[in-house]
């Protein structure tokens, strides 16, 4: 029982709980939006936004291709809004953080590999290399 108790509580398994929890409330969240708000502004441009009656019939079988059609729109929209709200707003927030980090890592000359800052000899190929802190600024 220990085992599975040191499983349960271990870091990587809680956080991965929280993210599906908050990740779960955020989709419910933007597909809302996306229904409040921007379905009805395309349905302002270019008529009604739901097309899941439409449907072609085929010797009797009908396929109810509207369905995918408006699931197809509802995941662009979704997905547009993610990317735009939060996606970039967070790169750009994570950009300005790390500003005034100093690089722990550069590219070896030889092989393009990252290395050490102050690595004399690469990793990966074994060439010399001046350290960084041996660089005239």
């Amino acid at each position: 029982m220990s085992g599975f108790k040191k499983f349960l509580f271990r870091g990587n398994l809680v956080d991965l709980a929280v993210a599906f929890v908050v990740g779960a409330a955020f989709a419910g969240l933007v597909k809302d939006f996306a229904t409040s708000f921007i379905t009805p502004l395309i349905a302002l441009i270019g008529g009604k936004p739901d097309y899941t009656r439409l449907a072609v019939t085929i010797d009797g079988t009908k396929f109810p291709y509207g369905i995918f059609l408006t699931s197809a729109i509802a995941f662009t929209i979704t997905a547009t809004i993610v990317y735009f709200l939060v996606v970039l707003p967070t790169a750009k927030l994570i950009e300005r953080m790390d500003r005034g980090k100093e690089a722990t890592e550069r590219e070896c000359p030889h092989c393009l590999s990252d290395i050490p800052v102050r690595a004399g000899r690469c990793r990966y190929c074994t060439a010399e290399i001046t350290p960084a802190t041996e660089f005239p600024y």
